[in-house]
């Protein structure tokens, strides 16, 4: 593929509500040409929360609320919510009287056409031959593309008032009857666009044939920004994030202890979307890799910093990158009478399936199965129970644990099981389970949930800062030679 002039860079819903302060050194460039960059964008934070539900918490949104119908048009208060959360984040954004009006004019047209389009939804599936249920995942969509729809309209407003020449692409379909493919609807889009002289801020939802959220969830806005650099050529891809892509949770282990990885391959990358720790999405990485876009991962409150480059490259010594963690559920599998039958490990990870339960780890000996779930207690209480089912004579337990990887490009030699589970036993953490494959990529360490945080800033101190189990600098080698010595 040639790659073109242009950037395509992708801003977070937490980093957009804060465009204020990213306006001069991000948006307008720095003074510096602001052309040859496509803005993808996310709602602003916490709107597509109010409009599904809230991603962590759970707590229902529109879409929740008109799905359960527990208490007739709550769903419809809860749109207004969304319309007052909308019109107070633009409100903070845009410093012209009129732009505001205008902003508040496109808020009530979407959310007023949402309004009569539940409600005629509602009326039609009242009556035996329409179900509501065959419609859920298109509203979930229409819901979604509400929020990008509204950051991108207000973030070009805001850069026409300063002199930008600024177009809105909306790709969410809004009162479109095309049926189009993500790709067509992306060249539609982007069509008759001159990068050079225009700035295009797109929606990072786009409605399509294929159904986005059907496929990914909450996590279309980055299949969208990595399908227009794929298709668009782009020489780079960007996300700017609010913090460093950095060698722990500085929270964590103390701002001064972490390093900026600055460079890392999408190795690391897929190590840390199954970590939960997403870069980028593995779909979305994948797209880039397979086009031969590199991606950048900055920090957009640090404009002077180039980031983390994300590329094929190999390290050119191995070490450590990054140590993370995750809460996990594993649910563990015990049958006495497993040993030489085939068929338990194939009726579990469809279980886990049907489930829509995400695995993380796995561990399995000659009676037991453990998978270690990125999920909810519901999601595996109702696996439990159809396990149980199935296997009557075994047994089924589920318990809260915590799974930390110790994550880099290349960690052969470096002895980096040894000196972890050393600098564990130093901190009085036994693991339950430790699991390192063939490929030296990533070590993970299963631990009761309650010593999650000991264990990272021990592994950290021990394999990221080079610190010897009595707190002194040491290199590699000499960590390596060390481990022996611990051991006996």
């Amino acid at each position: 593929m040639t790659h073109q002039a242009h950037t395509v860079e992708k801003i977070g819903g937490t980093s957009m509500t804060r465009t204020q302060e990213l306006l001069d050194s991000l948006f307008l460039n720095g003074g510096e040409d602001p052309y040859n960059r496509i803005f993808v964008v996310s709602a602003y934070g916490g709107i597509t929360n109010l409009l599904l539900e809230h991603k962590k918490t759970g707590e229902a949104g529109v879409y929740s609320h008109f799905a359960n119908n527990e208490s007739g048009h709550s769903w419809s208060e809860a749109l207004n919510t969304v319309a007052t959360a909308m019109r107070a984040a633009h409100a903070e954004i845009l410093d012209d009287g009129a732009d505001v009006a205008e902003a508040d004019d496109f808020v009530r047209e979407r959310i007023e056409g949402a309004r009569s389009c539940l409600i005629d939804l509602q009326r039609l599936c009242s009556y035996g031959h329409f179900r509501l249920s065959k419609h859920m995942l298109v509203i979930r969509e229409m819901l979604s593309g509400l929020g990008e729809s509204h950051s991108a309209f207000v973030t070009a407003l805001l850069l026409r008032r300063k002199g930008v020449n600024a177009r809105c692409v909306d790709l969410g379909g809004w009162r479109d009857e095309e049926e189009l493919t993500l790709e067509e609807r992306i060249a539609k889009g982007l069509d008759h666009i001159d990068f050079a002289r225009e700035l295009p801020i797109v929606t990072g939802y786009a409605q399509c044939s294929e159904g986005l959220m059907k496929v990914y969830d909450r996590g279309y806005s980055e299949v969208t920004f990595s399908q227009i650099a794929a298709q668009t050529g782009a020489r780079e891809a960007i996300i700017h994030k609010e913090f460093h892509l950095s060698s722990a949770d500085p929270k964590l282990v103390g701002v001064e202890a972490v390093r900026k990885l600055g460079h890392t391959n999408y190795d690391v990358a897929d190590q840390l979307s199954n970590m939960g720790m997403e870069a980028i999405h593995p779909s979305a990485a994948k797209t880039l890799r397979q086009s031969g876009i590199p991606l950048r991962v900055t920090n957009a409150f640090d404009p002077g910093d180039p980031g983390t480059l994300i590329d094929e490259q190999p390290s050119e010594t191995p070490h450590a990158e990054i140590i993370c963690g995750l809460d996990v559920l594993a649910l563990e599998v015990f049958e006495q009478d497993m040993v030489g039958v085939k068929g338990y490990d194939a009726a579990i990870l469809e279980t886990l399936t049907r489930h829509k339960t995400y695995i993380c780890a796995k561990s399995s000996n000659a009676n037991t199965i453990t998978h270690y779930l990125n999920t909810t207690l519901k999601q595996v209480r109702r696996a439990e129970q159809d396990l149980s089912e199935r296997f009557p004579n075994a047994s089924v337990t589920t318990r809260s644990l915590a799974v930390i990887s110790v994550i880099g490009r290349d960690l052969s030699g470096l002895g980096c099981l040894g000196r972890g589970l050393g600098a564990l036993a130093a901190e009085g953490i036994e693991p339950i389970a430790v699991l390192q494959g063939s490929r030296p990529v990533d070590i993970q360490m299963i631990v009761q949930r309650e010593q999650a945080d000991t264990a990272i800033k021990a592994l950290h101190r021990t394999l990221i800062e080079g610190k010897s189990l009595q707190g002194e600098d040491v290199s590699n080698a000499e960590a390596t030679d060390n481990v022996a010595q611990f051991a006996a």
